[in-house]
């Protein structure tokens, strides 16, 4: 049997999902009351509207994101973010922020999915998620996964990088990735609820010219 597995967060109006950013806006544009004129009677339909920033919820970032010159989410070939082959990295009883080169040395990651589980998705919705503490990928990490073939990178923390102070606004990994062509998705969740392997993983946006980022159904197909 096979069995489908969420790994994205629920969007809903308000939340905050990086600190700083504005929350979704959900509204109605049109009522089923409003919509039974234009329909014979015991018909009627109802079109909602959202306004969002394109980082919500769980998302992914395309080489567009960091680079001027890079491809958008229009470009995005469907076998960089779909059917692939997955690996889960588990850092949860590490005791270290930083997911080193170290982790993923003797990991075969060539074409597949790598999704580091951090355990940081429990703070979601809460004050600490957004907290400059979380766990992250560090450069030479991102580095070995680039030079080892990786399809795809996620990670359930409130962002791949360092977002400390220490980290002086410089975004290594995602200047890493990204420049490999190699889509990172933020803002995973429940990945304890994936094997280390034996899996297939799909994280697919909306095919929009124009924009960099986008939500995403993340989920995986375990056998």
């Amino acid at each position: 049997m096979t069995q489908l597995v969420d790994v994205s967060h629920q969007i809903a109006a308000g939340m905050t999902t990086y600190p700083g950013l504005p929350g979704p806006v959900i509204e109605e544009h049109l009522s089923f009351e409003e919509s039974q004129a234009s329909y014979a009677q015991g018909t009627e339909f109802t079109i909602g509207r959202i306004s969002l920033v394109s980082n919500t919820g769980t998302y992914l970032d395309t080489p567009a994101h960091r680079y001027r010159d890079g491809a958008d989410l229009a470009d995005l070939d469907l076998e960089k973010v779909a059917n692939l082959p997955g690996t889960v990295i588990d850092r949860r009883d590490s005791g270290e922020r930083a997911i080193t080169a170290d982790a993923v040395k003797g990991v075969d990651v060539a074409g597949k999915a790598v999704l580091l589980r951090t355990g940081w998705d429990r703070h979601w919705r809460s004050e600490h998620y957004g907290s400059p503490e979380h766990p992250y990928l560090a450069a030479d990490a991102a580095r070995a996964l680039a030079d080892a073939g990786a399809a795809l990178v996620g990670i359930d923390s409130v962002n791949i990088d360092d977002t400390s102070v220490q980290s002086q606004g410089s975004r290594p990994v995602h200047s890493l990735l990204l420049a490999a062509g190699i889509p990172v998705v933020e803002h995973l969740c429940l990945l304890d609820r994936l094997p280390a392997t034996g899996f297939t993983f799909f994280a697919v946006p909306v095919k929009i010219r124009g924009l960099a980022t986008f939500p995403v159904r993340a989920f995986a197909v375990v056998e």
